[in-house]
Parts: structure tokens; C-alpha cells; sequence
């Protein structure tokens, strides 16, 4: 019995072996779908921290050696020469300074300036060209219409020129000014977000302008691209921005009823975006003195009798403490 079953345990052990034998079939590692990219949510907008960033930007600002704080003299120039420093016997007798600074000269629409012969070291930026005659170096200055106006400087005193309505002025700086040294701040309305307002924007179909007066009784025209409408206590009131020279930002010049009481009797300013699908953005909330409120030497523009708004805008700067309020 045992000699007939040998075959068969031979056969059953040779097919065990062979199939024992046979290479495994990999093992199939299942990989998982990339985890879809999660992209951050955008954070909430902050209304008090937005305006709040944007007051200390606007003090940062005021407090720079050649921010608005720092005007000491406005002169304004007549044709031929003019001598300019801090003695008594210039042409034009600067607040602060040396004595002698130097010697400008308007021809037409080209103001000139060379340096006092043998007098303090006086650095011009930005010539626009320079000449010679009689071994003197005569500056041609460039006003602020340019975009890039000539700067002269001396010790801590510079001035430019600026153009308004084709007359032609210094503007005077001083980094040691007393209205910069001595800024008493400026108080505020508290924030409120009801001020942030969300107006209708009407485009014109054809250009337009405004003629906007100064505090100097010049004239100024301004582009008016439309205007803005927007609804406060159930009533409606429309705004008109102009544009300045260089930037896209609407320029909204108005006063209220909180003008010459709460706020400075010849309006404020404030910017908006400019329109985007119809609306605008104005936030009252970031209206600012002009500055005109803080020294004696500027030449503000007025609102336009259209942005006279009969309303209290209760928001924004009030009243500066210093002596030009």
C-alpha cells in the first residue's frame, strides 16, 4: 500500500512546490488624491483700524521737515531781480536763515536763481538747466506745475517755486519752523462707520471742468469727471470731485454745516477711490484740514458752491488749535 501512494505524494509535492514558487504579484499601494489647496480667507475689513492706520499716517506726514507745518514764507515774484535772505535789506526777508542767500530773477515765465557771491554753501536739486554770465552760475528753477520742482537749500531753510494762475512764488521752508516744533495736534470727531459712505457715481458724457477759487483769489480749473450721489437721514445729496494733476484719485473739496463751528470755516478735503462698477467709496471719516488751517502761507482751493453740502458732517478732522484755525 505504502509503494502505490508514493507516486501520488511525489506528484502533490512537486505541484506544492511549484506553486509555492511562483513570483508574488506586487502589492498594489493605494495613493491618495492630493488635499485640494485651501486658499486663505481674505480678513474682515476693520473700519476703525483702517482709519485709525490713516490718522497716523496723516500726523507722520505733518510732522516731516518739509511737510505743510514747515512753511514759513510765501513771496511772490515781480519781474527782474529780487535779493532773498534773512536781512532786513532783501527784496525778500525770509523768517529764518542767513542773511544773504542769494539772487532770483523772473523773465517772462523763468525764474532764475544764482547763489550770493562769497556767502553760505547753497545746494540746488533738480535745475532745470544752468548758465553762466559773468563768472556767476544762474539756476533755471522749476516750478511745482513740472511735477518736479527745483529745490534750494541752505542750512535748514529751502524754498521752491510754485505757479498759480501764471504768477509766480516762493514757497519757504523751514525744518525748524515753530508751527512744526510747536503742533498742537488735532482733535477729532470718533469714528463712525455710518460715515463710510457708499455713493451712486454719474459719469458726464462729455468733459467738464470747474473753475475752483483759491484763498489767494486765484483761479484754478479743474477737470470734473461726474458726480456722486449718495443719501444720509432720508435726504439726498450730490458731490462733485475734481482731479489733480498726476493721479487717478477723486479730489472732493466741500464744506457743511460743522464749517467755521466744529470744523474750519473754508471746508476740508478728502479722496475717494475712483469708480468702480458705478459706486464710490467716501469716507468722511478721513477728511482733513486743508493747509491752510495750519500756517499762513498756502494757497488752498475752496469748494465749489456745488459742495456746499447742507449738512452736518459729523466726522473727520476738527478744527486746528494752532493759531491758523
Amino acid at each position: 500500500m505504502r509503494n502505490r501512494l508514493m507516486p501520488f505524494l511525489t506528484i502533490a509535492t512537486a505541484t506544492c512546490l511549484a506553486a509555492c514558487t511562483q513570483p508574488s504579484e506586487p502589492a498594489v499601494t493605494e495613493v491618495a488624491p492630493p488635499a485640494a489647496v485651501q486658499t486663505p480667507a481674505a480678513p474682515a475689513y476693520d473700519h476703525a483700524a483702517d482709519v485709525a492706520a490713516w490718522r497716523e499716517g496723516r500726523l507722520e506726514r505733518l510732522h516731516k521737515p518739509d511737510g505743510w507745518l514747515s512753511l514759513v514764507g510765501l513771496h511772490w515774484l515781480t519781474e527782474g531781480e529780487q535779493s532773498i535772505g534773512s536781512g532786513a535789506d532783501n527784496s525778500f526777508v525770509l523768517a529764518s536763515g542767513p542773511e544773504q542767500i542769494g539772487t532770483l530773477r523772473l523773465v517772462g515765465n523763468e525764474v532764475l536763481f544764482a547763489a550770493a557771491e562769497g556767502g553760505p554753501q547753497v545746494l540746488v536739486t533738480d535745475s532745470a538747466a544752468e548758465r553762466s554770465e559773468k563768472g556767476r552760475t544762474w539756476h533755471v528753477l522749476a516750478p511745482d506745475a513740472s511735477g518736479k520742482p527745483s529745490l534750494v537749500s541752505v542750512d535748514t531753510v529751502s524754498f521752491l517755486v510754485i505757479e498759480r494762475g501764471g504768477k509766480y512764488a516762493l514757497r519757504v521752508r523751514d525744518s525748524e519752523a515753530p508751527t512744526l516744533k510747536n503742533f498742537a495736534g488735532i482733535d477729532m470727531f470718533p469714528v463712525d462707520e455710518s460715515w463710510r459712505v457708499e455713493a451712486t457715481w454719474t459719469a458726464h458724457p462729455t468733459p467738464q471742468s470747474f473753475d475752483i477759487q483759491t484763498v489767494i483769489g486765484t483761479i484754478d480749473k479743474m477737470p470734473n469727471p461726474g458726480y456722486a450721489t449718495f443719501t444720509r437721514d432720508g435726504h439726498e445729496y450730490k458731490i462733485y470731485p475734481v482731479i489733480e494733476e498726476g493721479s487717478d484719485d477723486l479730489f472732493i473739496i466741500f464744506a457743511d454745516r460743522t464749517s467755521g463751528k466744529e470744523t474750519y470755516g473754508p471746508g476740508r478735503f478728502v479722496y475717494a477711490k475712483p469708480p468702480e462698477n458705478g459706486k464710490i467709496t467716501i469716507d468722511f471719516n478721513k477728511s482733513y484740514n486743508p493747509p491752510c488751517a495750519l500756517n499762513a502761507f498756502s494757497t488752498c482751493p475752496l469748494p465749489p458752491p456745488e459742495n456746499r453740502l447742507d449738512l452736518r458732517v459729523t466726522a473727520g478732522e476738527k478744527k486746528y488749535a494752532g493759531p491758523h484755525s
